[in-house]
């Protein structure tokens, strides 16, 4: 797994999740931006993903990691930020095909739904895999169109 920076974010529902998930990345070689929450105090998950995102998109060759209780809420407001692909991935096979096929930069998990030792072999499959281009670059290129053409400002 090639060592990179990677922005790491949490509502209150995946915050024990993402402070595990913190020090395995750092034990790895990872540069690590935690930009919330700090704790298990109810937090929005909107607001958590939107300043991921905003972090994560001034710079080139990061990845973010974004978890809640299903994945789903961080997900869908990941998502709505022009420039991401947020993947929820609850096993390694989805995270490797996100990576190759849609190159996505944002990695969603539910701690409800996996534990610890399963996102540790998730992330590892998402960082580890490059995009493979060709066919599935015409195709971001597409979603970057949509992007593009339904921006609301």
């Amino acid at each position: 797994m090639k060592c990179k920076k990677v922005y790491l974010g949490s509502d209150h529902g995946g915050y024990a999740l993402k402070q595990e998930l913190a020090c395995f990345l750092k034990e790895n070689g990872h540069d690590v931006v935690d930009v919330g929450s700090f704790s298990a105090i109810s937090t929005d998950y909107p607001d958590i993903a939107l300043l991921l995102c905003s972090q994560l998109l001034k710079e080139e060759d990061t990845q973010g990691i974004l978890i809640c209780g299903s994945g789903i809420g961080m997900s869908i407001a990941a998502n709505k930020i022009h420039g991401i692909r947020a993947a929820l991935c609850s096993e390694p096979l989805s995270a490797r095909l996100s990576r190759e096929h849609n190159n996505a930069n944002i990695l969603c998990l539910g701690a409800r739904i996996i534990g610890p030792e399963m996102a540790k072999e998730i992330i590892q499959r998402f960082l580890a895999t490059a995009f493979l281009g060709e066919r599935h670059a015409r195709r971001i290129q597409k979603i970057t169109t949509i992007e593009e053409k339904n921006d609301v400002k």
